[in-house]
Order: structure tokens, then sequence, then C-alpha cells
């Protein structure tokens, strides 16, 4: 699948950003990545929502080889042929996608903030001058007693 076929097919759906992505391309809507257009085909968002009808249609979860082994994508499932040829059915299935992308994007959880290693390495320093004087202070303190 090129770029030109892909936005041709999501014409009536809405304005889609299409990236470079692995071994084809990366589509998304709002700035929510919610579909997959790879050699092995055409790749919609799924959820727990949504998965039904892709099971219904007898459609498959994106997979690949490596040389060790199989990996299972289950966030990601096939588009049913049928809906190539049926603008209004695909987009349908297109904004349940982009609901189960924006529903998963919700689900994260924000990432805790490292402090920056320089920072850290900064304090431990000062820390460790600081220990320093007090621990010369108090040497000095008990020579004059």
């Amino acid at each position: 699948m090129d770029r030109e076929f892909l936005a041709d097919l999501f014409a009536d759906f809405g304005p889609v950003t299409i990236r470079k992505m692995f071994s084809g391309y990366g589509i998304s809507a709002d700035g929510v990545n919610f579909a997959l257009a790879l050699r092995a085909g055409l790749f919609f968002r799924v959820d727990e929502v949504t998965i039904p009808d892709f099971e219904a249609e007898g459609s498959k979860p994106f997979q690949y080889s490596t040389r060790a082994k199989t990996v299972v994508v289950n966030s990601y499932w096939e588009l049913p042929a049928r809906l190539f040829d049926d603008s209004e059915d695909l987009v349908r299935w297109a904004r349940g996608a982009l609901a189960a992308a924006q529903r998963a994007k919700v689900k994260k959880r924000p990432r805790a903030k490292k402090a920056p290693q320089k920072a850290v390495a900064k304090k431990a320093r000062k820390a460790a001058k600081k220990a320093v004087r007090v621990g010369k202070a108090k040497r000095a303190q008990r020579k004059r007693r």
C-alpha cells in the first residue's frame, strides 16, 4: 500500500496523518496513531470493546516472526478485506479504532520523572563537602577543649 492509496482510503474518514513507519506507514488522527499499513496488510488499533467485531469477521491480530519466535501484537488487528470496498463501514471501523487508541492513551500512566544525573551527583558532592566541613569543625572544637 502506498501513501496515495491510504489517503484515498481514508478520505471519507477525515484528515489523517500518514507517516513512514517500520516497513510501511503509521496512520493517525488528532495526534493519535490508530492504524498501521504494513506489507502484511492494514491493521487497526483494538481494545476489549472492538475486538469482538474483528473476531466476528474472522480477523487476526498482527504478528511477525523473529529468528527465535513469532510475536503477536494483540493491540492491532487486521482489517477485514470487505471494508476496502465499503467506505461507509470503513469510516465506522476507523472511528472505533481511533476511539480504542484514545482509550489506550488515557490508560497509560505518566512516567515518573527521574532526577537528572548531573543534579543528583552535584547534590551528593555538596553533601559530602558539608560532611567534611562539619567533621573538621567538630575535631577542631574537641582540640580546643
